[in-house]
């Protein structure tokens, strides 16, 4: 296998299980035109890598979806509350209209004040006129700015809900591209033959053990580190979730994909992070591999489309792809793009025991990843 072979295929130890298990030998699927099993594993990191960017495309409208919603109910509230005052308005300058109306006299003020017995008293009423005068012309005032103000906001309002269309048809777009990523990778599964599965899970193995080999080598993730207090709850609640299954678009707590269960560990420790792993990428700040501690986001690709958490000596525990669980897998199952730290500030803690991992974590066998690009940065 040469150097450029792909470390981890998405054909994961599940799916291949599962396959051997379900398909007899004498319904083998005849193989694919090349019959060449590593172009195989590159066809299928192919798919998934597609698959899995178009779930974060999913995501990320879905985000994006939220936060026009969201605007979409405060200019609606606020349109609420300025037509309210509008009527007020309208009211108030129709009571200024009837009073200066029935209080009118044929007479002008100039007469009125030449024949007023208390000609001091035209003169206050005189002003008393000029001031609700002076109060109806504020408060046509205020009612233009109130029709202003409303129809601004109306014309928000529509704005908004034309956005809110177009990512509503954005996210139907990515959902249909995931289900046809999905259904390329199904279909090509089923073409293999047993002694093909075998042979691609053999691939994986091999070519995640030697990326993790020459990772450890570098010795980037030497020493021991705690985490955070944070980080740690973060972290104990990612590995509650082991062997929950992997559902695009998942946030828990049945399942879950990449980012969400990154995100709601997070979530459950009490910070707030962004929820695709495009944006905990571009949002969070980076920490180099050297410095990792438990907690921390790895995150894969070159596009940021898969994320995992550090959970020690070298490990990670993440939502690996469709079709897999939640599992602990060595951090270099997955071409490394880098690391980020929601809680860049905060200190490690002063003494820590890891979380215990059930039996099974690890999920033995090669579901370790989802494609493999280049060596990863240290």
């Amino acid at each position: 296998m040469s150097d450029r072979t792909p470390r981890s295929v998405c054909a994961t130890a599940l799916v291949v299980a599962a396959l051997v298990s379900a398909v007899p030998a004498a319904h083998a699927a005849p193989a694919p035109p090349d019959g060449s099993v590593a172009t195989l594993l590159t066809q299928l990191q192919t798919l998934y890598r597609q698959a899995e960017e178009a779930s974060e495309t999913y995501n990320a409208a879905e985000e994006r979806l939220k936060v026009r919603r969201a605007d979409e109910k405060k200019v609606a509230a606020g349109l609420a509350r300025a037509r309210t005052a509008l009527a007020e308005s309208r009211r108030a300058a129709g009571r200024l209209a009837r009073e200066q109306y029935q209080g009118r006299s044929e007479l002008s003020t100039y007469l009125q004040l030449l024949l007023a017995r208390d000609p001091q008293g035209a003169l206050d009423q005189g002003h008393l006129l000029r001031r609700a005068a002076d109060e109806r012309r504020v408060t046509l005032a205020r009612l233009a700015r109130s029709e202003q103000q409303a129809d601004g906001l109306a014309r928000a309002a529509r704005k908004a809900l034309d956005e809110q269309t177009v990512l509503a048809a954005r996210q139907r777009t990515a959902r249909d591209e995931v289900r046809a990523r999905l259904k390329d990778v199904e279909g090509l599964l089923a073409s293999l033959s047993l002694d093909q599965l075998a042979e691609l899970a053999r691939l994986e193995g091999e070519g995640t053990a030697k990326a993790q080999r020459e990772l450890l080598a570098t010795g980037a993730l030497s020493g021991v580190r705690a985490p955070s207090e944070e980080g740690e709850q973060a972290l104990r609640y990612a590995v509650g979730q082991l062997g929950k299954p992997y559902v695009w678009g998942a946030e828990g707590p049945g399942s879950y994909d990449c980012s969400g269960l990154t995100s709601q560990a997070w979530a459950h420790a009490g910070r707030a992070i962004p929820r695709t792993s495009q944006e905990q990428w571009a949002e969070l700040p980076r920490v180099p591999l050297r410095s990792l501690r438990p907690g921390d986001l790895v995150v894969y690709f070159p596009k940021a489309t898969h994320v995992a958490m550090y959970l020690g000596d070298g490990l990670v525990v993440q939502a690996p792809r469709p079709g897999a669980r939640v599992k602990v897998s060595p951090i270099a199952a997955n071409p490394l793009l880098g690391a980020v730290r929601p809680d860049p500030t905060a200190g490690p803690l002063s003494t820590y025991r890891p979380p215990k991992l059930p039996p099974g974590a690890t999920g033995d066998g090669p579901d370790t990843g989802n494609d493999t690009e280049t060596a990863p940065e240290v």
